[in-house]
């Protein structure tokens, strides 16, 4: 089997499945087992695959078939333009998410030689790794629950060189920060679960059987961890300082109402689908 070959057998087969992108998929796969990039997989399509590739290649195909996510089964994801490795104990980082992060990065880059940044519910590490990436007097304070995902976000920050301006910390919501950094923090960016949980039954299956519900599962209405990181951001943040969450469509309006009104100036900012997608809150002035 060649490497046209290959990629026929492969759309024809996720398309069989109702794989959304199976083109793509075929692809990504194939790139995974033959270590060539997607151009080169056109350019070398006469190109012989071994019997070792062939059997990986199929066992992948028919993984993603059955709904495992393409990230999982490369263990890697883009995002902002940085490679990061992922596993099923971290959410695959979104191009959602990206707009929270080009949101602090405008902010972060007016505050002078040395800010500092919390990011709550790291996961693989993917917004505190990308913030460091991109600010370079920029200390990230990352926080996780899960000692798992905490694992899989060092050896990103390792990976892109910013293992020592990021510091990883086990715990719930901003708890493990140390008292003294109150009101010395410019911004706080928090990708918290936020599907309300009556919904999550009726995800997408490579998302509800595949990815931790830890990192979906917001509550009743979705907000149940923002309600409590609120008040908690409030006393770490300097005057002037952000707060950033990623919210679901619809949830604007309730998560505004979280925020009063003499404590923060909010807006909501809308992705590039037109949906509710991010919550801006600046502390006011005490």
């Amino acid at each position: 089997m060649n490497l046209r070959q290959a990629l026929t057998m492969g759309r024809e087969l996720l398309k069989l499945h109702n794989s959304p992108s199976y083109a793509l998929d075929a692809q990504i796969l194939l790139s995974k087992v033959t270590g060539l990039d997607r151009t080169a997989l056109l350019l070398k399509e006469d190109m012989i695959l071994t019997e070792e590739q062939q059997r990986q290649y199929k066992s992948l195909l028919e993984r993603r078939a059955w709904g495992e996510p393409v990230a999982y089964l490369t263990g890697t994801k883009e995002f902002m333009g940085l490679e990061f490795l992922v596993t099923p104990a971290v959410l695959i980082p979104r191009p959602d998410t990206e707009l929270m992060v080009e949101t602090a990065l405008t902010f972060l880059q007016t505050e002078g030689e040395h800010p500092l940044a919390v990011d709550v519910g790291t996961g693989s590490g993917a917004i505190a790794i990308s913030l460091a990436h991109y600010v370079p007097g920029l200390q990230v304070y990352a926080i996780d629950l899960s000692a798992a995902a905490l694992e899989i976000a060092q050896k990103n920050a390792t990976l892109h060189r910013v293992d020592q301006r990021v510091k990883f910390l086990q715990g719930n919501l901003l708890q493990p920060i140390s008292p003294d950094l109150q009101g010395q923090v410019s911004a706080i960016t928090a990708n918290l679960p936020y599907i309300p949980s009556g919904e999550i039954a009726g995800l997408m299956p490579d998302v509800k059987d595949y990815e931790p519900h830890l990192a979906l599962d917001g509550g009743c209405d979705g907000l149940d961890l923002y309600r409590l990181l609120i008040p908690q951001a409030y006393g770490l943040l300097k005057t002037g300082g952000l707060l950033l969450m990623e919210i679901g469509p619809g949830q604007g309006e309730g998560a505004q109402r979280l925020l009063p009104t003499a404590q923060w100036q909010t807006e909501v900012k809308l992705d590039l689908a037109g949906r509710e997608r991010l919550v801006i809150a600046q502390k006011r002035r005490a």
